[in-house]
């Protein structure tokens, strides 16, 4: 089973529908749990199917996946630490919540298991501008969470020894009968002693009380992809909150927010923006500068007789998403101007007159000046 692409790990076709892809998922997800097969992977390989599954079964999160391809969607670099620091805004906002599991068919929705837990996943909002989102870039950001207490490498215990918690057995669970008049009824809970670890510290860390963790800023480098949209989520495994002691780490999922631009919309893979000229420019034609969003300057040819709200595509010139450019659309505004001079004024109605003579009803400029011919 592969743990790359989402199809393959589903093994489902590309076309698949939600029929499909929901059954593949059970019958992987009964095969590999861990409470049920003990090969060795099984629970790396349920974890691949249910993320697999997180993605394909959800109609914006699969789009989002298919045009980007698994190694953009999943990944944000897989980041770096740097040094620590302050936690500041700088045009980011935060907001941290645990993820849990998916859906476990064997243990009970919500219920902890028992034995090590591995960490909760973090959501952290982000904002960027346009133009880095069309380009990409390479950004740090600064994130709290939890991490192994370096004092007792993250078991608890300053002798890092772990020994069987007595009041469950190291089972993690205690077990509670109760006799009424149908018989004896038998309630699992969770162990108050241990927290369902199944093993306490010998000897308490004075670093962390006890619980393996401790709380941290830290710096992180994202890679954010050229093309990445509005509502987006890039994966930074094992980024996230830390897991009991020989767990994994949840991991980072950032979703970004992309900022209004004050010149250039996007639509797709395209860049849209507009360009005001004159009704004599409309009607002669015109050369103009167009500066893109990164900056350059580009010559475009307006052609005469062009039509208001016309759009030139400049190729190229749009998002730059997995090596295939969308194009920059420049959409005209053909502004009639509200004052002119005594000499414009005369120069137009010599037009309208020229109209007139023609014949030409419902032309341009009778639709500029009226449809009264020869009027001054």
């Amino acid at each position: 089973m592969s743990a790359g692409d989402y199809y393959d790990t589903l093994g489902v076709p590309r076309n698949a529908d939600e029929k499909e892809i929901k059954k593949a998922y059970r019958n992987l997800a009964r095969k590999y749990h861990p409470d049920v097969c003990k090969e060795p992977g099984a629970e790396e390989k349920f974890k691949q199917i249910n993320e697999a599954y997180s993605v394909l079964s959800d109609d914006q999160k699969k789009a989002q996946y298919d045009n980007m391809g698994h190694e953009t969607f999943t990944n944000a670099s897989k980041g770096s630490y740097t040094g620590g620091g302050g936690f500041g805004g700088g045009g980011f906002s935060a907001d941290f919540s645990g993820f849990g599991d998916i859906f476990d068919f064997f243990g009970g929705g919500g219920r902890r298991r028992s034995g090590p837990q591995p960490g909760a996943d973090l959501l952290m909002r982000i904002q960027i501008r346009l133009e880095d989102a069309v380009a990409g870039m390479d950004r740090e950001i600064e994130v709290m969470h939890s991490e192994p207490c370096k004092a007792c490498s993250g078991s608890g215990s300053e002798t890092k020894r772990l020994n069987v918690c007595p009041r469950c057995g190291g089972s993690g669970q205690m077990r509670q009968a109760t006799n009424s008049p149908f018989g004896q009824f038998v309630r699992m809970s969770t162990c108050s002693q241990c927290g369902g670890k199944g093993k306490i510290p010998e000897k308490t860390c004075r670093e962390c009380h006890g619980t393996g963790h401790t709380r941290v800023k830290r710096k992180v480098s994202v890679h954010i992809p050229a093309g990445i949209d509005n509502g987006m989520r890039l994966r930074m495994e094992g980024y996230g909150e830390a897991g009991d002691y020989g767990a994994a780490n949840g991991d980072l999922f950032l979703e970004v927010y992309v900022q209004p631009h004050d010149r250039f919309v996007r639509a797709g893979d395209n860049l849209e923006t507009t360009v005001e000229i004159s009704p004599i420019q409309a009607v002669l034609g015109t050369g103009i500068e167009i500066e893109t969003i990164d900056k350059r300057h580009i010559d475009l040819r307006i052609p005469a007789g062009i039509q208001y709200n016309t759009a030139l595509k400049i190729a190229g010139e749009g998002v730059k998403r997995r090596g295939k450019p969308g194009d920059l659309l420049v959409r005209v505004r053909i502004i009639t101007p509200k004052s002119i001079s005594n000499e414009q004024k005369e120069l137009y109605q010599k037009l309208a007159e020229l109209e007139g003579k023609g014949g030409g009803a419902g032309g341009f400029f009778s639709g500029i000046m009226g449809k009264k011919k020869g009027k001054k």
